[in-house]
């Protein structure tokens, strides 16, 4: 008896098979691209074939993200908030702020000791400092996105960029490089950037740090400069699963398997 778990978010269609016991049986994550129902078809064929289990032995599937309500043979469609939450808690038990950096939006989500969620933030409106925003940034400095995450080393400036919107940040960033800005002085500042808008979401739902354990999901939580930023800025250690990207994935398939249960 297995259980999946979807989520369709704007940049990846992110996908996790578990069984009756909820360990992990595979993963897959693919671009979303602009057909998002093409993307949760094929990340469900990677996912079934990773795990080598067929269609029908899938007992549920539960949906999440911007487009969960377009997977077809859903048993349910849960918010991001709930799924994150949810998957962090079997990752990393005792984490009780979560940072999630997606293609388009980022969130910080508190938690009660029993892992339930007390209050959250979402920045929703604009995509500065997520997903999207690195991408323009990878765009207008002409380097690989996957190389973002190390372009900051041996930077020293504290630089950081006056504005946050993409289209004013590109800007900025070509300003910079026609007067001779090293590159890794530039991300080392787009990071900074990114750090200082993501601490003022965490601040809001928790002023006070101590105590908390804080763990981070999402793609972004891959690119190391990012994370060096924030650790810096938060004065805190920040947790990072294994594969940051499916955790709100995870907690589908998680909520699919309890709410079967039920039935």
């Amino acid at each position: 008896m297995y259980f999946l778990g979807i989520d369709i978010g704007s940049l990846s269609c992110d996908a996790v098979v578990i069984n009756a016991t909820d360990a992990i049986m595979a993963t897959a994550v693919v671009p979303t691209g602009a057909r998002n129902i093409e993307a949760i078809e094929r990340a469900k064929h990677e996912v079934l074939a990773s795990a080598g289990i067929k269609a029908s032995e899938l007992k549920s599937v539960v949906s999440t993200g911007y487009g969960r309500e377009r997977v077809a043979d859903r048993l349910a469609a849960v918010t991001e908030i709930t799924c994150h939450a949810r998957g962090i808690r079997a990752l990393i038990p005792d984490t009780r702020i979560l940072i999630d950096i997606g293609g388009q939006d980022s969130k910080a989500i508190r938690m009660d000791d029993q892992g339930h969620v007390d209050n959250f933030v979402m920045n929703d409106k604009c995509a500065a400092g997520t997903g999207r925003f690195l991408e323009a940034m990878a765009r207008a400095l002409q380097v690989d996105i996957d190389k973002m995450g190390i372009l900051d080393r041996g930077a020293t400036q504290n630089l950081t960029l006056s504005s946050m919107c993409t289209v004013f940040a590109e800007s900025e960033v070509v300003s910079l490089i026609a007067d001779g800005v090293d590159v890794k002085e530039i991300v080392r500042g787009l990071n900074r950037s990114i750090a200082a808008r993501t601490v003022g979401l965490v601040k809001r739902i928790s002023p006070n740090l101590s105590g908390m354990k804080i763990a981070m999901s999402g793609g972004v939580a891959r690119n190391q400069g990012v994370m060096r930023a924030l650790r810096e800025a938060l004065a805190c250690p920040i947790d990072v699963p294994q594969e940051p990207d499916t955790v709100g994935a995870l907690g589908a398939a998680l909520i699919a398997r309890e709410r079967s249960a039920q039935l």
